[in-house]
């Protein structure tokens, strides 16, 4: 008889997450399926790089060495294992833990889930196709203990597992949605729980636990962790991640389209937050995919300038800098010159004296970016402005990659469950499918009656937490009462937040309103040039966007302060 709940819990939001996660989820408290994330969007382009250097590598190595340690005792309790550290073998990792288990002497059974990989663009170092939870629940229904991924979705990882649990069929588009959401909240284990939250002085978060979800037939859960860990679970943490890196009122995956603009979030006891009310829609007939492929080559040198005439010293390095490129006749493709005022008049401490002056050089010529640049730099030392140095000695030339989303046929890939003897099962795309369309604007709540105002930081009355897809980034914001929510409505528009971030004043910007949550998500295209891996930009995933937006000061109610 099928359990009336299915307890997925999470041990990794990354490749390089807590290592000692998987026993702490596994020894906390009662699970059935432990869930790891590993792969990011530049995750692709280091184990991408791996395999350059051994065709046989290519996969996350940590989680086997996790598993090394943990595999008897998850085998021992009943509980399965999922995860995407396949990354672009997953084969080969499979082969790697069924070794393990052998040494180990742990009667395991393991099957993996390929097919993602795609014919490599001109030039690309990988591509892949995000793959729904189908593979996954086949391998389980076989009877795998442990299931390993190439690149799956985020949500893939416990869509999979409810759809086996409880026999969802493909078009089950409600209870499948309902896990996608519950599985966009666990993807990045803590900040479920309290890290990385704007409101973090509310919570213990020195060593937040890792979340779980309550999962039940009809595609409700419950958010929760395991007793005693640190962090919290609440409406504000939940809300949190729920906003991060997502966009509209439509979350499109392969297994359904969530629409988030019908979730319901409620306390359901201390460190509990039901999920309901989700409804869900047909996939949208092409599946995303990620190309990632060597930008070029880049190279950074940091100058500090103290204390007095900062505006000149940064001037003076600047044309030394340029004047040296010009004579060398090897001027960079892209340079980029960044002075960051961390000074402060009459300062205490030489530290909070300077500012740091950052110069960041990108070519396609290693040459261009290497020599030329560090010794344009070096030969300044005794002969620039007072004061001269640098943060750090001046490196070699680095490779940096660029990140691409593109869309494809589900025919382009063969999504293919590799159960545990070996038969290997296609997995068929979801025969209805629904393109993506922009939902109507809902209304909007009425505005605060008019009243005496404040200027004071955005961040006292609004939440908000910001990421990176590609070259965009997402900021969402929220309010957490009904008066707050009436006011951010209508204040934070997209030309308000062009205003506030200066940086997205010529760039689309796309608002989108998701009452039931009381927030607001944008979408600023571009902001990022080529993407994290570029590294062009001083927060090149956009981390700390929604922290700086919280800090800017504009006119707020008195009545919400």
């Amino acid at each position: 008889m099928t359990a009336p709940v299915l307890r997925i819990g999470n041990c990794s939001g990354f490749y390089g997450d807590r290592f000692s996660a998987v026993r702490e989820m596994l020894t906390g408290g009662p699970l059935d399926v432990l869930t790891g994330d590993y792969l990011a969007e530049l995750t692709m382009l280091v184990l991408g790089r791996d395999r350059l250097k051994d065709p046989s590598l290519g996969y996350a190595r940590t989680f086997l060495r996790q598993m090394e340690e943990t595999l008897g005792l998850a085998h021992a309790r009943g509980v399965k294992v999922v995860a995407n550290a396949g990354g672009l073998n997953p084969a080969g990792l499979a082969d790697a833990l069924r070794a393990l288990a052998a040494r180990l002497g742990v009667p395991v059974r393991v099957a993996h889930v390929e097919g993602d990989g795609l014919p490599l663009p001109a030039g690309a170092l990988t591509a892949n196709a995000y793959l729904g939870g189908a593979g996954i629940a086949a391998c389980l229904s076989a009877g795998a203990d442990v299931v390993v991924t190439g690149r799956v979705t985020d949500a893939a990882l416990v869509t999979g597992p409810a759809a086996a649990h409880f026999g969802w069929a493909p078009d089950a588009h409600d209870p499948l949605a309902g896990a996608v959401v519950a599985g966009h909240v666990l993807e990045c284990g803590t900040q479920a729980t309290g890290g990385n939250h704007p409101f973090f002085r509310r919570y213990d978060v020195r060593r937040p636990g890792f979340p779980l979800a309550e999962l039940h037939a009809d595609g409700s859960a419950v958010i929760t962790k395991h007793p005693g860990t640190g962090g919290a679970v609440d409406v504000a943490t939940v809300t949190a991640q729920l906003l991060y890196e997502t966009s509209g009122a439509r979350y499109a995956g392969p297994d359904a389209t969530a629409r988030l603009d019908t979730v319901r979030l409620a306390q359901d006891g201390p460190d509990r937050v039901r999920i309901d009310g989700v409804r869900g829609e047909a996939p949208p007939p092409l599946l995303k995919a990620g190309v990632t492929r060597l930008g070029g080559w880049r190279n950074e040198v940091v100058f500090v300038l103290t204390g007095l005439d900062v505006d000149a010293k940064a001037r003076l390095v600047r044309e030394q800098v340029e004047d040296a490129f010009a004579r060398s006749g090897a001027r960079p493709a892209d340079v980029r010159w960044e002075l960051a005022r961390t000074d402060r008049a009459d300062a205490a401490t030489e530290e909070t004296a300077s500012a740091l002056l950052r110069l960041v050089v990108r070519d396609p010529d290693p040459e261009a970016v290497g020599r030329a640049v560090t010794g344009a730099a070096v030969e300044l030392a005794l002969g620039s402005y007072p004061g001269f140095h640098v943060t750090a000695p001046p490196g070699r030339a680095a490779p940096y990659g660029v990140f691409e989303a593109v869309y494809v046929e589900p025919g382009a890939v063969t999504h293919t469950a590799v159960l545990p003897d070996g038969r290997r099962v296609p997995v068929p795309h979801p025969a209805a499918t629904r393109p993506l369309a922009p939902v109507p604007e809902p209304p909007l709540p009425p505005p605060l009656p008019p009243g005496p105002v404040r200027r004071a930081p955005l961040g006292l009355v609004a939440g908000a937490r910001s990421g990176d897809k590609g070259g965009d980034a997402n900021v969402g914001v929220w309010a957490e009462s009904d008066a707050a929510w009436r006011w951010l409505a209508h204040a934070l528009t997209a030309d308000r937040l062009r205003d506030l971030l200066p940086e997205a004043r010529d760039l689309p910007v796309a608002r989108h309103v998701l009452p039931r949550l009381r927030a607001l998500n944008f979408t600023v295209t571009g902001l990022l040039g080529e993407g994290a891996a570029a590294r062009a930009r001083f927060d090149p995933q956009a981390k700390a966007l929604g922290e700086w937006l919280r800090s800017r000061h504009l006119d707020v109610p008195e009545v919400l302060l």
